[in-house]
């Protein structure tokens, strides 16, 4: 009788884990996928999609795709997880399984302040990029903000990049002279881990354009009918178009198991993934892994793969006896569009101490070429 590893999650790390242990382990074993979409799409393409460079259907596929390589795919809403059983619940059906990997990534939660999601637009949804695409299609001059909600998200780069291209975007339709951008930041500065050189570069490529960049402004509430936003500090701001990074939590249910620590994520090994219950792992954006200088390891698809690998690869040898074991390093990199066929690369080492190591190269056409080829290497070898 063969073993069952359970992936909870099809977004990037759940989709890497499914795919690698698949491979790695024989036919007798069940690999199963869970997920509350029918479909799989590619998050950094969500930046092209707003400024009309790509359809949602170019970066999306069917997870449907997924048995054909001989992963078993359940649609539904995990609803209950007992991480010292390794039960699962989909919609109220159990499953067990002899491994559990927890990637449910993280849940946004624009509704903690008020005015939020009745004002503005997300950055990090299908729903939320295509609407900003036809805002921008619309747009005629005015005042635009990009607002980062809370100082800890996913994708660090991704609002910089936004204000980014969305000042190209405007200046091919010769609208920029009647635009005025700012950027409210909850954080110190742009890209806060990576540290005060590759923070500086990326707040200079922003004040270049001529967008104003306020950090360390938390929002307090947002008035949609007279589109104005408050700070706790006191100031105050107003929009025509309104561009925002949602608050993050884990899932309810993640919450619900025990899953999670005093900071809400899932506290995991930083090397092996493990969380504290023998044979369950969670990967990617749900957990939480301290660095040295006080802040978690960031949020990030590169980082989510390389977990997934990771996991894969160990329960392959605890399973088969093949292989070596394996540990995550902390190693990341993260592409910067900036506009007009460019992009720049941070790349380094998160796990240095004391502080993380990242360099930034670029930007030119290099890089920019890069992302799009990769983009298009995961859609093709994924699905």
């Amino acid at each position: 009788m063969g073993r069952t590893v359970l992936i909870l999650g099809a977004g990037i790390g759940g989709i890497v884990a499914a795919e690698t242990l698949r491979k790695l382990l024989p036919a007798s074993d069940r690999v199963i996928a869970v997920d509350r979409a029918g479909q799989h799409f590619f998050p950094p393409s969500l930046l092209w999609l707003m400024v009309g460079e790509r359809t949602p259907q170019d970066f999306t596929r069917p997870l449907d795709r997924l048995p054909r390589y001989g992963i078993e795919f359940h649609q539904g809403n995990v609803t209950r997880i007992d991480p010292a059983r390794r039960e699962v619940e989909v919609d109220g059906q159990p499953l067990h399984a002899d491994a559990l990997v927890i990637a449910l990534g993280a849940e946004y939660a624009p509704e903690t302040i008020s005015g939020l999601a009745e004002a503005g637009l997300c950055i990090y949804t299908m729903e939320g990029a295509t609407a900003i695409r036809d805002a921008l299609a619309r747009f005629s001059g005015g005042r635009i903000v990009i607002l980062t909600a809370a100082p800890q998200y996913k994708c660090p780069a991704a609002p910089y990049e936004t204000a980014l291209l969305v000042d190209n975007y405007l200046c091919k339709r010769g609208l920029r002279e009647k635009t005025t951008i700012e950027f409210f930041a909850a954080e110190a500065r742009p890209m806060f881990v990576a540290g005060p050189e590759l923070g500086a570069a990326v707040r200079g490529m922003v004040e270049a354009r001529g967008i104003a960049y306020h950090p360390e402004q938390q929002v307090k509430e947002v008035d949609a009918a007279n589109r104005r936003i408050t700070f706790t500090n006191g100031a105050a701001t107003e929009f025509d178009l309104l561009l925002y990074i949602p608050p993050h939590r884990a899932p309810a249910v993640v919450r619900e198991a025990g899953l999670t620590n005093e900071s809400g994520w899932v506290p995991v090994d930083r090397h092996t993934l493990q969380t504290p219950f023998e044979n369950v792992f969670a990967l990617g954006d749900i957990t939480t892994i301290p660095l040295k200088m006080g802040r978690p390891l960031p949020k990030a698809g590169v980082f989510a793969h390389g977990q997934a690998d990771v996991v894969a690869h160990n329960i392959g040898l605890a399973w088969t006896g093949e292989g070596v074991p394996r540990q995550f390093t902390g190693a990341g990199m993260c592409f910067i569009e900036t506009g007009g066929g460019r992009a720049g690369i941070g790349k380094g080492n998160f796990y240095a101490e004391p502080t993380p190591q990242v360099e930034m190269r670029g930007p030119n056409r290099f890089w920019h070429i890069g992302k799009i080829l990769y983009e298009k290497y995961w859609l093709y070898r994924r699905f």
